[in-house]
């Protein structure tokens, strides 16, 4: 049975997290990045072909070396969906921030 993975539960998980954030800041090996891990290398291999099907990470073979780059039009698509949230927690916050003064300067 094939499973479609979806990007949300891909995120889920803290290490797959964790392997974005490095990921982030520069391209790397799968054993460059497995080596930032206390886990076994079939197990950051895994990690790295689940964020590779949601198109979070995008491999690029280099001779024997397999090098994962993060995907940021796939981190936009997270971002985007997001975003709304967002806005609308800081608008709740904001009001409570208003009201907090209000009963603050009534005192």
């Amino acid at each position: 049975m094939n499973l479609r993975r979806d990007v949300f539960q891909a995120i889920a998980d803290p290490t797959r997290r964790a392997i974005l954030l490095l990921v982030a800041s520069q391209s790397m090996t799968a054993g460059a990045i497995a080596s930032n891990f206390d886990t076994a290398r079939p197990t950051v291999s895994k990690h790295l072909q689940i964020l590779s099907e949601c198109e979070l990470l995008t491999p690029e073979q280099n001779g024997r070396e397999i090098i994962y780059h993060l995907n940021p039009k796939k981190m936009k698509e997270i971002a985007d969906f997001i975003e709304p949230f967002r806005q609308m927690w800081d608008e709740r916050f904001n009001k409570l921030e208003s009201i907090m003064k209000n009963y603050k300067n009534k005192d």
